[in-house]
């Protein structure tokens, strides 16, 4: 019996090491790949520009 506890607790940390590795690679592939598809895959994307919306009370003023 205890040969069998041994070999499932083996099984066990083989299979959440496996999942663990998984997780990891589709993280990298999340955190590393295209944002969005281009059909010219030297396209960048382009800077945002914010604006703050006028009229508002309170918000920041041009000096």
């Amino acid at each position: 019996m205890a040969s069998e506890t041994g070999s499932g607790a083996l099984r066990e940390l083989l299979l959440v090491v496996a999942v663990a590795g998984a997780g990891l690679v589709l993280a990298v592939v999340a955190a590393f790949g295209p944002w969005y598809p281009t059909s010219d895959q030297a396209a960048r994307a382009g800077l945002v520009e914010t604006h703050s919306p006028t009229g508002q009370p309170g918000g920041p003023t041009a000096s």
